[in-house]
């Protein structure tokens, strides 16, 4: 959808499918759950856990930053990540709330 189009819809509408582009991506969604399932920060363990290349999981991470799911710091020359609980927990009430109020009738 071209940028113009967007105020036509309200900001939890482009919000919820922007979110969800980004999580259209299988690769995107394995290294979200990768890194959920960390107890600390990750740095370079990506590569070897999705066998996509550091460019390609770079361009991943790109787009996932760019919804707020991921936090990142320097930890020398690394970039470490790890999931924004915040926004997560934000993210999961959006989705709940429109997957929870679609109406109870149903055409037969």
């Amino acid at each position: 959808m071209g940028v113009s189009k967007t105020q036509l819809f309200n900001t939890q509408q482009n919000e919820l499918a922007a979110v969800a582009k980004v999580l259209a991506h299988p690769a995107r969604v394995a290294i979200l759950q990768y890194i959920s399932q960390q107890d600390a920060c990750i740095c370079s363990d990506l590569v070897e856990e999705t066998g996509l290349a550091q460019a390609t999981i770079s361009q991943h991470l790109a787009e996932i930053k760019k919804i707020g799911l991921l936090k990142g710091n320097f930890q020398g020359k690394n970039l470490c990540y790890c999931i924004d609980k915040d926004r997560w927990i934000a993210l999961q009430t959006l989705f709940t709330n429109f997957f929870t109020r679609i109406g109870k009738q149903c055409c037969t």
